[in-house]
């Protein structure tokens, strides 16, 4: 790995781009467009209304692997002069989104520029902009960039030992709202109807949902805020709590996710809606993923890489692509710790072995 690709990641984690920050993501794409195409590939931006989106094609062998990453970090402007400032201490490389996952996109741009004027395999790549909101604007961009490829790479971190991911759960966000009725909590009590007394109630019969032993699998559920009221002499009129739910099967997901839509007022007037916020299906490890895992490992021998691979609990962009029976891995950025966490930090010489054994799986090509 040379001195120039550690640059380039400099440049890139500093061009903070928070999700949905449309002028970041418009600097992130103009920046890696530039990289893209001085390795080669033919680039277009497809714009939604969560920013800018990259794609690439690059000329190869048959059909295209797809490339999968995003360009959107969960920090916000001024992380880089805070709690997270760019740094890089022998191995240790820190900075805020680069584990996740601008690191991994630099494996792409790296491995591509070796294999100019040499045989490879077709590529294709997208870079979304809002992959750790959901992806809510950019997933009929991931299905068309899935169409006629030979298989998909994500490049977000591997599991803590290198190994790459081969099936994901899915992840659900649904937004529990109640509205009620206002009334003065002790002079007219019984005209009201309290929206936070509903919503506890409603957050019991989704803990009963989700822990029916009857489902086909596991389902991890979170609640993670709950919002509602003003004052405590008012007998609040709306409330709502957003719950985060993971999923090991699609039959499971639909199970639960239709209980929530049935969901019924405990209370005479009071209103529920369950409504999606996002939704990555679950992907559950195939034989076509699994021969993908074994062509990735099989390159990996001839350079002297020990490639294995695993399920694993996050969900990301190719829980879509794995679901609808694309050959998928995850889990092709270099080794690291701390996404989402001030201690985030990625392994300099992992990220050199990610850039070798790309290189070695698309020049990979039976000779004509």
């Amino acid at each position: 790995m040379t001195d120039d690709v550690l640059a380039r990641l400099e440049r890139l984690t500093r061009i903070e781009s928070p999700s949905l920050d449309v002028r970041a993501s418009e600097r992130t794409a103009e920046l890696l467009a530039g990289w893209f195409t001085d390795a080669g590939a033919a680039v277009r931006i497809e714009r939604t209304d969560a920013g800018a989106n990259l794609v690439a094609e690059l000329d190869g062998v048959g059909d295209p692997l797809l490339l999968v990453g995003h360009s959107d970090t969960v920090w916000p402007h001024g992380t880089l002069d805070g709690d997270v400032p760019w740094s890089v201490d022998g191995d240790t490389v820190r900075g805020p989104g680069a584990f996740d996952m601008k690191s991994g996109l630099l494996v792409m741009i790296a491995a591509l520029e070796r294999l100019r004027g040499r045989r490879h395999r077709a590529v294709r790549v997208v870079i979304v902009c809002d992959e750790e909101v959901g992806s809510p604007t950019t997933q009929g961009l991931l299905r068309a960039c899935a169409d006629g490829v030979a298989g998909a790479i994500g490049f977000e971190s591997p599991h803590p030992d290198g190994a790459l991911k081969v099936g994901r759960r899915g992840s659900t966000r649904v937004l529990l709202g109640v509205r009620g009725r206002a009334s003065h909590a002790a002079l007219d009590p019984e005209s009201g109807v309290s929206a936070i007394d509903e919503l506890v109630d409603q957050l019991l019969t989704v803990r009963g949902i989700v822990g029916d032993g009857a489902l086909p699998s596991e389902v991890l559920c979170n609640i993670g805020t709950i919002r509602g009221g003003g004052r405590a002499n008012v007998v609040p009129a709306e409330a709502e709590a957003e719950i985060g739910l993971r999923f090991l099967d699609g039959e499971t997901e639909d199970a639960v996710l239709g209980a929530l839509r049935g969901l019924t007022p405990v209370r005479h007037g009071a209103e529920i809606e369950a409504r999606l916020l996002s939704n990555r299906p679950a992907w559950s490890p195939s034989a076509a993923d699994a021969s993908l895992l074994a062509a990735i490992a099989a390159a990996g021998r001839r350079i002297g890489q020990d490639v294995t691979g695993r399920p694993a609990s996050g969900a990301g962009d190719t829980n879509l692509l794995g679901s609808i029976g694309i050959p998928t891995v995850d889990g092709f950025g270099p080794r690291g710790g701390g996404a989402h966490a001030v201690s985030e930090h990625f392994s300099l010489a992992s990220l050199g072995e990610r850039i070798d054994l790309l290189e070695a799986v698309l020049a990979d090509v039976p000779d004509a």
